[in-house]
């Protein structure tokens, strides 16, 4: 995907911001601080999730979840987010269903985005699919929706995120989730720089940031599927190998429940996940040996606020 001419107007060179507190900072951290983000994806898909999410966030290292609002497990998440304000919980916007016999639709009116609807009246299987029969727009209405859903049921909603990267891969989607973070004023999950320069977008950063939207200095997400000797040696050796800065991790944790192998054939994986991140001590005795220190979202999420209304 190209990203050239992405909202470039009013971009602030980098050489300028290097001079500014690092985000580490201005968290209230010594510079160089490791701080990590581990996010549990595709809350509120299926019961097996949502099970596996609460005990990683209660017993493990998870320190924040993202919500799936069309699915169809979607209340159960929203009952557990109300009664424990305390922890973090962010969007993780769909306008996707990928499974072959678990699927789901819009939240939004069916008239108003026409385009998110293939024949089985779901959302399409792909994100190519969306991209050649829905209209940006219709993204915003269906992801706003969704936002205004989890709001009115309860959820006090720490951030946003897309799911299959949706609303990150094409430049006019990036437009509706910038649209979505200025509107709701919520942090966003974002491509590491790397990545974006590799897709000839590397201006995104400083555009969010023009506009006030916080996000983590580094996120893990290319090199996933590169698992090499296993779901457990490749996050041991990631989280040994960390950057100073704030990163962001995703894992789907899952257990391995009839449920969920119905479901995905990524159940191995994402039980496998959930074992490393909830259970293993071996995971946790590393990340306090590294002097990794676990932050959720609302950290990110009252920095900005606190920011834009100083503005």
């Amino acid at each position: 995907m190209h990203f050239r001419g992405l909202l470039v107007a009013g971009v602030t060179a980098w050489g300028l911001a290097a001079a500014e507190p690092t985000l580490v900072e201005r968290l209230g951290y010594p510079a160089g601080s490791r701080l990590l983000i581990i996010n549990g994806d595709d809350a509120g898909m299926c019961h097996t999730a949502n099970v596996a999410t609460i005990e990683s966030m209660e017993k493990g290292l998870m320190t924040s979840a993202t919500i799936m609002v069309p699915c169809p497990w979607f209340q159960e998440m929203a009952d557990y987010a109300r009664a424990h304000p305390e922890r973090d919980f962010g969007l993780h916007l769909c306008q996707t269903s990928e499974w072959k016999v678990y699927r789901w639709g819009p939240v939004a009116p069916r008239t108003e985005v026409p385009g998110l609807i293939d024949p089985d009246g779901y959302f399409w299987h792909e994100v190519p699919q969306v991209y050649a029969s829905a209209k940006p727009e219709e993204a915003y209405v269906e992801a706003r929706a969704q936002v205004k859903k989890a709001l009115a049921a309860g959820i006090d909603v720490t951030h946003l995120d897309s799911h299959m990267g949706t609303l990150q891969l094409h430049p006019a989607y990036v437009e509706q989730y910038l649209k979505l973070a200025v509107e709701f004023d919520l942090p966003v999950r974002m491509a590491s720089q790397a990545t974006l320069e590799k897709n000839n977008a590397g201006s995104i950063r400083s555009v969010f940031a023009a506009k006030g939207i916080v996000f983590p200095d580094d996120f893990i997400y290319e090199d996933l599927k590169d698992e090499g000797k296993g779901v457990k040696a490749y996050w041991m050796r990631k989280m040994a190998t960390l950057k100073p800065g704030v990163t962001e991790l995703f894992i789907h944790a899952g257990q391995p429940t009839d449920e969920l192998k119905a479901v995905t054939g990524s159940w191995r994986t994402r039980s496998e996940e959930f074992e490393v991140f909830t259970r293993d001590p071996e995971m946790r005795a590393l990340l306090e040996r590294e002097k990794v220190v676990r932050i959720g979202w609302r950290p990110l999420k009252d920095l900005q606020r606190k920011d834009r209304k100083g503005k």
